[in-house]
């Protein structure tokens, strides 16, 4: 199996974790390339239109993308262990959700801040993303008692958008009023998977 692979990015690092705690980790390739939201790197784009990152590769050569159908896929190997049966599963797909939209906003907010040009910039569209985040920070925080042990892709993916937010927003403070999910995640990022996926660039 083969990733094309951001160490920055978010949705890389999701599957990655998720492959380290299903232990397929060292059965997976990490391929360099250049993705970038504006100067779309082509030798993604020849296998995957978006020419974004995560895009997969199986053994069999077939590609998978985007984040949530490659963890799907991993959790092929063991059924249910990433993604839970009945009210586990929705329970963790909801979370996934709203966490991949938490990343989703702060993609945007770092976009217009490091892609745009300055003058081009827009203020209130980086509020408005900012303001998502913080929504759903609140949210998460509410539900972090719930989380209590679990790996699975609800979980996962929650780490993985607090993880970008200490990386790239590192002054957002998103700590300061949201205690249940300060102590949650200062005990999750600790995990094994999480200390070999940190981000960098």
């Amino acid at each position: 199996m083969k990733v094309y692979y951001s160490p920055a990015s978010p949705f890389v690092r999701k599957v990655l974790v998720s492959a380290h705690e299903l232990g397929l980790a060292d059965r997976i390739e990490l391929l360099s390339c250049a993705a970038h939201p504006i100067n779309r790197d082509q030798e993604i784009v020849a296998h995957n239109p978006l020419g974004q990152v995560p895009t997969f590769f199986t053994d069999d050569g077939s590609v998978i993308y985007d984040s949530r159908v490659i963890c799907e896929y991993l959790d092929s190997f063991s059924p249910g262990r990433l993604l839970g049966s009945g009210e586990s599963r929705w329970r963790a797909l909801t979370e996934q959700s709203l966490a991949d939209g938490l990343l989703d906003a702060a993609l945007l907010a770092r976009y217009e801040t490091a892609v745009r040009p300055q003058e081009l910039r827009w203020d209130s569209w980086t509020q408005s993303q900012l303001a998502k985040v913080n929504s759903a920070l609140d949210r998460l925080d509410a539900w972090a008692p719930r989380f209590a042990d679990r790996a699975d892709i609800g979980t996962i993916t929650v780490a993985c958008g607090l993880g970008y937010l200490d990386f790239r927003f590192p002054d957002h403070g998103w700590r300061g009023s949201r205690p249940q999910l300060t102590q949650w995640f200062a005990d999750f990022e600790k995990r094994p998977s999480m200390q070999a996926t940190i981000p960098r660039g």
